[in-house]
């Protein structure tokens, strides 16, 4: 058996480029996750409240607000006094957006034989690192697939 040849490092700028695009995506990835949860929330309860944030993304409440602030900073959240959290326009843009990656993710995930559970939890990271083009790929496979094409 022989081994593989040694792994080549790409040129220093495309690996920049790369890790960029990384620190990029997780800082994305903490405001599209807010306003995610924030129309979730809306949704389901009727009502987005910081102290529910924090106990659904497992953080404390200082770390809400400061990523409350944040947002409300970037124009995707306003706040009203003794009613909590509300979504902009652009913050219900973002978030629904979010909300096709995460779902067109979890569909990926389970077509190529992940468990219900499984799909669920990576999409969760997944769909913040996915590339437009990995993204419109796999909503071709699935089209592909669901057509009778593969």
């Amino acid at each position: 058996m022989t081994s593989a040849p040694p792994k080549r490092l790409p040129p220093a700028e495309d690996q920049a480029a790369r890790f960029a695009q990384q620190r990029e995506a997780d800082r994305t990835a903490i405001a599209e996750d807010y306003v995610e949860l924030i129309a979730d929330l809306l949704t389901e309860e009727g009502e987005a409240r910081a102290v529910d944030i924090a106990r659904r993304m497992g953080v404390a409440q200082p770390t809400v607000a400061a990523t409350v602030s944040r947002l409300q900073r970037d124009g995707l959240v306003e706040t009203k006094p003794y009613r909590g959290l509300f979504l902009t326009e652009a913050g219900l843009a973002v978030a629904a957006a979010a909300r096709a990656r995460h779902e067109l993710m979890v569909r990926f995930l389970l077509a190529v034989g992940l468990d219900a559970e499984t799909a669920e939890a990576d999409a969760e990271g997944l769909e913040h690192h996915a590339s437009d083009k990995a993204l419109a790929a796999f909503a071709r496979f699935l089209e592909t697939r669901s057509s009778g094409g593969g």
